[in-house]
């Protein structure tokens, strides 16, 4: 369904900005309009006006479509008092939580490595860099 009021808005976007382009210009603001086209009668201009009236009214109901089409699936929710924070929540059950792995991570090789390039004595002066 949604796919469908995108086609149709598309075709309404592109046949509205052509018809906005095919009117001619009163105030020839750049420079341009005026002179006798092949769209200067008083008729045209009045059919160009009521198209152009037309598409727009079905532009916004197809923009107002889709924002309806957007927002039908989506739950409410609220920024205000609605939950409670993450440390008050009790699992679903009543079971215990699972605690996270405390050793055997990356972090925790690091922190070793750390302790024992402390625990290690410096060096008294320069020294030759050792070969592996």
């Amino acid at each position: 369904m949604q796919t469908v009021v995108i086609v149709v808005h598309l075709m309404i976007v592109a046949t509205l900005i052509a018809t906005v382009l095919l009117q001619k210009s009163e105030g020839g603001g750049l420079g341009v309009g005026g002179g006798a086209g092949f769209m200067s009668s008083r008729g045209t201009a009045n059919l160009l006006t009521r198209t152009t009236a037309v598409l727009a009214v079905g532009f916004f109901l197809t923009s107002l479509l889709l924002s309806w089409l957007a927002s039908y699936d989506r739950k409410p929710s609220s920024i205000i008092g609605g939950s409670t924070p993450a440390s008050q929540t009790q699992p679903a059950g009543g079971a215990t939580p699972i605690a996270p792995p405390t050793s055997g991570g990356i972090l925790d090789s690091l922190k070793k490595v750390d302790e024992q390039q402390q625990n290690q004595p410096a060096p008294l002066g320069p020294q030759a860099p050792r070969s592996q």
